[in-house]
């Protein structure tokens, strides 16, 4: 069968490839023998610095430059190359390796040529491994994930500056409650994803490069006069990395569970946020633009459905089900080494593409949405009831007895009418002036400080 979209296993690489094509570059087999490539040609010059390291010598900006053309010309012809090595080697990091002493001895530079037998020096695959997925999820996080959360969090907020007054019923068991604002639920989103935001911002990426079982043992017998733990610790940092100095042969991946631990929360709260603007839709708080050839039901031709958000909460659920089992088996590993981890992080693209998707799905909803405001204003206008919360506090304040009691036995279950209340009111022994006072509200006006907590992103202070 000839390769096509229509072939392809994954619908992220079929279907979806559009959204999530970025991911490629951080994500794909290619990638990840570049990110390692990248890791063992550094560790070769660190090593060439050292002065201990003899025979080696700092490279010439020649030979350097020569190691950094091989990362920044890595095209998918030399990575067929490493493919083929492993065929040999049924090893990819092994794999690596020998590319790039063939590289080096091809090079017809005698500093790289020198410096052949000290690629891979004193490593295991694992130090390799762990530091090409750090530069992995860095690279993830900076290019792909921040911005398009970002993206989200500022359309949100765009939305609940605009829409900061308009206001709307609560519902709360499903059942009208205490009016709001249409900007102050946009509010409440953006302030819950702009923490995750921060939060998934500050997570640090530990490294380490310390041999086979983590105690520099093999580099300790051939240079004992190296301090291989401050070397491992100033290699790792250069990444940007935190350095880790226990581990087995493995970085114990503890630090991947907390990044998979807060992309979990992040889409939690996506997925509540679907659910909610899915039913403000049903309500009809939301029309939904339309596009003339679109379809939204095979049978029924006047449905335009909320497919986006329903699309957004079913890509979240993917990826928090991959995110989840990462974060709680990446961590476990048999006595110094075990193999289960080497596949689970080749899903990585996998879990987070399938989250992008989801933030993607969710945008595409968002900006597909006009709100009716007059149908807002309708069930406003007929949910009068939800004035006996301040009547009755009013009536606290003035001490009149079994307040809530009375309003309780006034209002259950009943439809309540502006002349009903105003009436119950004229009864209350109460000041003129509170009585006035609860006859200017509305159902509309009753809505708090929900315009201003709808703007607060936008003040360092209560805006007057």
């Amino acid at each position: 069968m000839t390769i096509t979209p229509l072939s392809l296993l994954s619908p992220l690489d079929g279907r979806y490839f559009e959204k999530v094509k970025n991911l490629q570059s951080f994500c794909s087999e290619h990638a990840l023998i570049q990110y390692r490539l990248r890791v063992e040609m550094e560790w070769l010059k660190a090593l060439a610095m050292h002065p201990l390291v003899v025979p080696l010598s700092p490279f010439s900006k020649k030979a350097v430059g020569i190691l950094e053309g091989l990362i920044q010309t890595f095209n998918e012809k030399e990575a067929e190359r490493v493919k083929a090595i492993e065929q040999t080697t049924h090893h990819d990091v092994k794999a690596v390796e020998y590319y790039l002493q063939e590289k080096c001895l091809a090079s017809n530079n005698p500093e790289l040529k020198q410096a052949v037998s000290f690629i891979h020096f004193g490593c295991t695959s694992e130090d390799i491994n762990n530091l090409a997925y750090g530069l992995m999820l860095k690279d993830i996080r900076a290019h792909a994930l921040l911005p398009k959360i970002e993206q989200l969090i500022g359309d949100l907020q765009q939305l609940a500056y605009q829409f900061a007054g308009e206001p709307m019923v609560s519902r709360t068991h499903g059942q009208v409650a205490t009016p709001t604002t249409l900007g102050k639920e946009l509010a409440n989103f953006v302030a819950r994803l702009d923490r995750q935001r921060a939060q998934i911002s500050a997570l640090p990426i530990l490294g380490k490069m310390n041999g086979a079982v983590g105690n520099y043992n093999a580099m300790s017998v051939a240079y004992p006069n190296i301090n291989w733990p401050e070397l491992s610790q100033t290699f790792v940092e250069s990444f940007g990395f935190t350095f880790n100095p226990y581990t087995t042969q493995i970085e114990p991946h503890d630090f991947m569970a907390e990044w998979f631990d807060a992309l979990s929360r992040q889409n939690t709260i996506l997925i509540d946020l679907n659910r909610d603007f899915w039913g403000y839709t049903s309500l009809g708080y939301f029309k939904q633009k339309i596009k003339k050839k679109e379809v939204g039901s095979s049978t029924m031709p006047h449905k335009v459905n909320p497919i986006a958000f329903e699309n957004s909460e079913g890509n979240c659920g993917i990826a928090n089900a991959l995110f989840q089992h990462l974060a709680r088996t990446l961590p476990i590993s048999r006595w110094q080494r075990d193999l289960t981890d080497s596949t689970r992080l080749r899903n990585i693209g996998v879990a987070f593409g399938h989250s992008l998707l989801a933030v993607d799905m969710c945008l595409q909803g968002l900006h597909k949405l006009e709100v009716n405001a007059p149908i807002m204003n309708q069930d406003l206008e007929s949910s009068w009831e939800v004035l006996a919360e301040p009547i009755q506090t009013v009536m606290r304040r003035y001490k009149i007895p079994d307040a809530y009691e009375t309003l309780k036995a006034f209002t259950r279950g009943k439809k309540m009418t502006r002349k009903m209340l105003h009436q119950f009111i004229d009864t209350l022994t109460i000041p003129k002036d509170a009585k006035k006072q609860l006859k200017t509200l509305t159902p509309s006006s009753y809505v708090g400080y929900a315009p201003k907590l709808a703007k607060m992103g936008k003040y360092k202070s209560w805006p007057s």
